[in-house]
């Protein structure tokens, strides 16, 4: 059994944990990220879970920083 995060294209949502994998950054960082509004996510009653779309523009975000 493989515990492999799929790609943002294969789930329409992923808890924050599983967008740190995405990433490839900390759990802590991804909260950090999402405090500081820099990561965006949706909420579902109490939970925050985060778009394909939104790691998409989150790392637009970070090329866009490294050329500045």
């Amino acid at each position: 059994m493989s515990t492999a995060t799929p790609a943002p294209v294969d789930r329409l949502l992923y808890r924050p944990e599983e967008a740190a994998v995405v990433l490839r950054i900390g759990r802590s960082m991804v909260y950090e990220e999402i405090r500081l509004g820099r990561l965006r996510t949706v909420r579902i009653g109490r939970r925050r879970l985060v778009p394909p779309d939104y790691i998409e523009e989150y790392i637009g975000l970070l090329k866009h920083e490294s050329t500045a």
